[in-house]
C-alpha cells in the first residue's frame, strides 16, 4: 500500500525558508504525479504546487509563484517543496498527495493518497 510521510515543517520568521520532504512507499513513484496542498485553521484545503512523473512539469498557485519551488527525486521516492520568502498567510498544515494519471497536477480531485501532513508556522 502507498504511504506517503512529509517532513521539514516547523516555525519560521517572516522571510525566512523551509523545505519540505515527502518519502513515499511503493515501486511506481517515478510514474505518479506529485502535488502540494495546504490548509490553514477554519480554511479549505487549497492547491500550492504539483509536478509531473518527469518533473519535467511544474505548477503553482499564484499566491506562491517565484517563491515556492517543487521538486522530485525519483531515486529517493522523494518530492521537496522549497519554500522562500515565507509569509504570515503561508502559515498552515502542508501535505503531499499523489495520484498515477498523466497530467492533472492541480486538480485536488484526482490525487488518491494523502500524506498527513506536517505544520508550518510562519510569524510576523
Amino acid at each position: 500500500q502507498v504511504q506517503l510521510v512529509e517532513s521539514g515543517g516547523g516555525l519560521v520568521q517572516a522571510g525566512g525558508s523551509l523545505r519540505l520532504s515527502c518519502v513515499a512507499s511503493g515501486r511506481t513513484f517515478s510514474s505518479w504525479t506529485m502535488g502540494w496542498f495546504r490548509q490553514a485553521p477554519g480554511k479549505d484545503r487549497e492547491f500550492v504546487a504539483g509536478i509531473s512523473w518527469s518533473g519535467r512539469s511544474t505548477f503553482y498557485a499564484d499566491s506562491v509563484k517565484g517563491r515556492f519551488a517543487i521538486s522530485r527525486d525519483n531515486a529517493k521516492n522523494t518530492v521537496y517543496l522549497q519554500m522562500n520568502s515565507l509569509k504570515p498567510v503561508d502559515t498552515a498544515v502542508y501535505s503531499c498527495a499523489s495520484h498515477s494519471r498523466v497530467g492533472g497536477e492541480t486538480i485536488p480531485t484526482l490525487y488518491s493518497v494523502w500524506g498527513q501532513g506536517t505544520q508550518v508556522t510562519v510569524s510576523s
